[in-house]
């Protein structure tokens, strides 16, 4: 599509503000991308299949780190090894603090210290049109493999997501496609990353839908899928496929035929798992901010918690180390023959206080994995300690197997979010159609309790900390773009608060713009007087009296100001039940004049444009 004659492209537009993308298609590729559904979904593919690159070259960097330096056999994950030596589990993730430390000390020195945190998938969609800076990416790609390849308890996750939905804004911005569908390419790279990452498409899709675009719509379905496919085709060429959960049949997770009745305790162990998922998430943050109180340097604070990362494997267990792959596969081993309620209960604090810890410290990754372990342990356990509590428990057809799946999904969902993507995960995983419908019982639970208790998931709950409002990916850029500053008419008239009201009237007749602002004698905002009513109040004067404009002002302290967005606008007119305000700066100087019909009808197109995208309907 060309642009009108005389008005700047939008690649014109990006190489004046500096924002080149570094690879730009050609015109007809660009063309074709944006005029047909088939290309956008043929880049999704492009999008996935760099994905699964991506997703493959982190996971062999990481092992080869965790095989190098903790001096492992070949393949051998780092959580499920048992003749690691004491001193390397000691020293191991305090190494990876400090070359962590050091690298962010190198880029600080290069860069310059940072404004603000890189933005994530999430906050790119929810803000910034799916825009991404692919050096950030890269960065926080490179600082995920240091912290989970030295063993701080930290997935890879985070990096995936980050890499591929960089990669995809990346060559979205090269095709220059619309601010929807790069949206969409975002979802597809971060669904492409899951994917690739589980062997598991459809738990990468709705990963996308339900946590990077913030919703599922036709429009987004082949794009999405097809990159989720893509990524994990990918993936398992190139690393070949482990199952995530190795139930060898639907007898391994039943006692008996599952009925109606199983829903019962799936429920009681989602409201469960919701308690303990909030209070991993307070730990992370409780962890910072002790962090932030103690006045260490930042680039100190991973190795110190690289130390008690350490001392806590070394105390306790492998398995609190790194992403924790290879001890969630000797956990699913130990709930098919039985588990101790004391040592499981031990085992999750130690693994939930070495997550704490890495991320607070300053490790940078994620705690998708760490929540399904944690989940699984934390369903074992309820599977253990229930019948204790009430022997009734005890007459359920499930075995702890089948509740440490539920519980796995039902303890990620606390923390990361997507009831669906964690359902589809146990549904992948198991192949149980029965143990899956008792998994969306026990996510609902769980989603609902966290969603009305505490109100965030782990991502939007950070978001909360640093002061956005970001509940999810839903596209919210748009309403602080349209803001009062572009919204407003800034050829305004003002009359100065003295002026006699005989001269105003004569100034200002009737027919004449009914709202007229006021200012003092420094020129600083009084208010708003309306001509019909000075009109009507000179009539209705008594002889000797003679009004004055100050007995006619209203909204002397009701005024917008340029940086409110159009939603906190409409607010501030029903609050004042005001049908114009006039916008003012710092100094209270008059800068335009806002009125509330205008304001709604432009709100309304917006809402009513980003509907129409949503669903594909948009042109």
């Amino acid at each position: 599509m060309s642009a009108a004659p005389g008005r700047p492209t939008e690649s014109e537009t990006s190489r004046r503000r500096g924002r080149v993308p570094f690879v730009q298609a050609p015109g007809r590729l660009r063309a074709f991308v944006r005029r047909s559904e088939g290309g956008l979904v043929l880049l999704a593919m492009v999008v996935g299949g760099v994905s699964g690159l991506a997703v493959s070259g982190m996971t062999w960097l990481t092992q080869g780190l965790r095989e190098a330096l903790y001096r492992l056999p070949p393949g051998t994950r780092l959580s499920a090894a048992d003749g690691v030596t004491p001193i390397l589990l000691l020293a191991g993730p305090c190494l990876g603090g400090l070359a962590l430390g050091l690298l962010i000390l190198l880029v600080q020195y290069l860069r310059g210290p940072r404004k603000r945190p890189a933005i994530d998938p999430i906050e790119a969609n929810a803000l910034h049109g799916g825009r991404m800076s692919l050096r950030d990416s890269l960065y926080l790609g490179v600082q995920n493999i240091l912290s989970n390849g030295c063993g701080a308890s930290v997935g890879l996750e985070a990096g995936y997501t980050q890499i591929s939905s960089g990669l995809a804004s990346r060559l979205g911005i090269a095709f220059e496609v619309r601010r929807t569908d790069l949206r969409t390419l975002v979802g597809c790279g971060a669904a492409a990353a899951i994917a690739a990452a589980f062997g598991a498409p459809l738990t990468g899709a709705f990963y996308a839908f339900e946590l990077i675009i913030g919703t599922y719509s036709i429009a987004t379905l082949t794009p999405v899928v097809a990159a989720a496919l893509c990524g994990s085709a990918v993936s398992q060429a190139i690393l070949g496929a482990q199952p995530l959960v190795a139930v060898d049949s639907v007898s391994a997770a039943t006692t008996s035929h599952i009925t109606s009745l199983e829903i019962l305790p799936s429920l009681l162990l989602g409201l469960f798992c919701a308690g303990l998922g909030i209070a991993v998430m307070r730990g992370v943050t409780l962890v910072e901010q002790a962090v932030q109180a103690s006045g260490l340097p930042r680039i100190a604070g991973p190795a110190l918690g690289g130390l008690c990362v350490g001392a806590l494997a070394l105390a306790g267990t492998p398995q609190v180390l790194s992403g924790g792959h290879g001890a969630l596969h000797l956990h699913f081993a130990d709930a098919a023959q039985g588990a101790d309620a004391l040592a499981l209960a031990g085992l999750f604090a130690a693994k939930a206080t070495a997550s704490a810890i890495s991320i607070g410290a300053g490790f940078r990754g994620g705690l998708f994995f760490a929540s399904l372990f944690l989940g699984a342990v934390a369903g074992t356990f309820f599977a253990v300690a229930a019948p204790l509590v009430v022997p009734a428990m005890a007459g359920f057809g499930l075995t702890p197997l089948a509740y440490a799946v539920i519980g796995m999904s039902a303890l990620a969902v606390a923390v990361i979010g997507g009831p669906l993507t964690m359902t589809f995960l146990a549904l992948e995983a198991t192949g149980s159609l029965p143990i899956t419908g008792l998994v969306l019982a026990a996510v609902i639970a769980s989603s609902l309790t966290v969603r009305k208790t505490f109100g965030y998931s782990f991502a939007t709950w950070r978001f909360h900390l640093r002061g956005e409002s970001i509940r999810s990916a839903h596209d919210v850029g748009w309403i602080r773009s349209l803001t009062v500053g572009r919204l407003m008419r800034r050829e305004v008239g003002t009359v100065l608060l003295d002026t006699p009201l005989p001269t105003f009237l004569r100034a200002h007749p009737l027919g004449s713009p009914s709202r007229v602002v006021v200012v003092d004698g420094q020129g600083r905002y009084a208010g708003i007087v309306s001509v019909p009513e000075a009109h009507a109040t000179a009539r209705e004067a008594t002889t000797g009296e003679q009004p004055v404009l100050a007995d006619l002002l209203r909204c002397a302290d009701a005024f917008l100001t340029p940086e409110m967005n159009a939603k906190d606008a409409v607010a501030v007119f029903d609050r004042t039940e005001s049908e114009a305000l006039a916008v003012l700066d710092g100094a209270r100087a008059v800068i335009g004049l806002l009125t509330e019909s205008h304001t709604l009808k432009r709100y309304s197109e917006e809402l009513d444009r980003q509907r129409r995208a949503m669903v594909g309907e948009s042109t």
